[in-house]
């Protein structure tokens, strides 16, 4: 294994040095490969991490003391880049400087760091962002095809529940169903977006938008056998509030769908009872969700609220705070209440027991367990910029990368209403493709300001 892996990376090297802006084109479609894991002189890492590797250091290399006169500006978010490296290197100190927080450190915050370094220096330009949506399309339509066999096969899905056909859920290359919504859902916003700009553009390419078509389609389906309802829900907002922003037609189009959908929903019963329990989180997982929350909260409150648990020691430190189970609460009948104290049977049937996940599973409370409050309050920044740089990108309304920026916000509010109820960031693809989208929106927000900056170098603002 480690010599194929070794074979994999000196050829990746070669491809990195010859045609750099193809290697950043082979990583993003291959996100998928921090599957693949191994040990560097007993140090864990995955082949996602070591082409992270190899493409900076190819960039730094080549771009190491080069002399020029261009003008130099700053890299967005350098300040909050920086400062989130500091306060992720304390958390690992919270934690015991462990190898496990060390790796977590790495592979989560510093690595996606230095991608998006060489994604602003290397994919700039109208093009750059092409070759981008098109890596992503592959990526999203390979993680797709495999979900849609194992819809309709049951092969390659190693839970025997998830499985059985009555029970179905996809987990793709993950090892999970709710991944594969983690890793769409965003993806979907951004076709969404290259779509319409596509197809506004004087010549269209068919290809292309029929490309983009069955990468969203097959998407959605993917979302869909997955059962991942917090992925739908955030696909659902993400794409209202595209249809808000995209043009009059567009806006008046999707207000009336919107109309028609909850007249249609509240006069059915079933679909009211059913987008009510998911809203207010009164179903299963709903509350499954609100119990683990409540562990966390307790773990915090009791000495945490600053340094949170520490990097990779949620676990750890929540575990005396833990509820082993709950029993699962029947909203929609009235004697429910009564029934759980009288009725042993009904008590066994609606006994739910808990485990301790990784994560809290709530985008801000998993920030402020690993991180501490002000790694919670400097992510929420990083947030709030990025929506504010892609508005400020929206009212130039310029047609080459308007759609392309209305979905990369709306890719932002799919992750945001996701990681609600999952964990949008904390893993290694996530993470990579967090920066990614920070990085193009930021590429965008720099070529409104300056144009074409690709005779401009950025200066990092350490050295300011």
């Amino acid at each position: 294994m480690i010599y194929l892996i070794l074979i994999f990376s000196v050829l990746f090297f070669v491809l990195a040095w010859r045609r750099l802006d193809w290697a950043v084109m082979f990583l993003i479609t291959a996100l998928p490969a921090y599957l693949i894991r191994f040990n560097i002189f007993g140090l864990p890492s995955t082949l996602l991490e070591a082409m992270v590797w190899i493409v900076f250091l190819v960039w730094l290399v080549k771009n190491f003391k080069k002399e020029n006169k261009k003008i130099k500006i700053r890299y967005p978010f350098d300040r909050e880049i920086i400062l989130l490296l500091l306060v992720a290197f304390v958390a690992a100190g919270v934690a015991g400087f462990s190898s496990s927080s060390l790796g977590i450190w790495k592979a989560y915050f510093f690595e996606p760091a230095l991608f998006f370094i060489v994604v602003l220096n290397v994919m700039k330009g109208e093009k750059g962002r092409e070759k981008i949506l098109w890596s992503l399309a592959v990526s999203a339509l390979a993680v797709s095809a495999l979900a849609i066999y194992q819809k309709f096969t049951g092969h390659l899905i190693s839970n025997p529940l998830w499985a059985a056909e009555n029970t179905r859920r996809i987990v793709s290359f993950f090892g999970y169903p709710n991944a594969v919504g983690l890793y769409l859902g965003p993806i979907v916003l951004m076709m969404t977006g290259w779509f319409f700009s596509a197809i506004t553009q004087a010549r269209s390419n068919k290809i292309k938008t029929i490309f983009i078509s069955l990468t969203i389609i097959s998407s959605l389906l993917s979302i869909y056998f997955a059962k991942s309802k917090g992925a739908l829900m955030g696909v659902a907002v993400g794409l209202i509030l595209f249809g808000l922003m995209a043009n009059k037609k567009i806006k008046w189009t999707t207000v009336v769908a919107i109309i028609i959908l909850t007249v249609g929903i509240a006069a059915y019963p079933p679909a009211k009872d059913l987008a009510i329990s998911n809203i207010t989180l009164t179903n299963k997982s709903g509350q499954i969700r609100k119990a683990g929350w409540a562990d966390s909260w307790e773990m915090l409150k009791d000495g945490r609220l600053i340094t949170g648990a520490g990097l990779t020691n949620f676990q750890t430190k929540v575990a005396p705070y833990h509820t082993p189970g709950i029993f699962i609460k029947d909203y929609s009948d009235p004697d429910a209440q009564r029934k759980l104290v009288f009725n042993e049977a009904y008590r066994t049937a609606h006994w739910q027991p808990l485990e301790i996940y990784l994560y809290p599973h709530n985008i801000f409370l998993n920030f402020w367990s690993e991180l501490g409050l002000a790694g919670m309050l400097l992510f929420i920044w990083i947030i709030i910029k990025y929506f504010l740089i892609g508005v400020a990108n929206y009212k130039l309304r310029a047609m080459s990368n308007k759609f392309i920026n209305i979905g990369l916000v709306c890719a932002m509010v799919a992750i945001v209403v996701h990681g609600l109820v999952d964990v949008p960031y904390f893993k290694n693809d996530l993470a990579i493709m967090f920066w990614l989208l920070v990085a193009m929106v930021s590429i965008i927000n720099l070529e409104n300001k300056y144009g074409s900056f690709s005779k401009k170098i950025f200066l990092e603002s350490i050295n300011n």
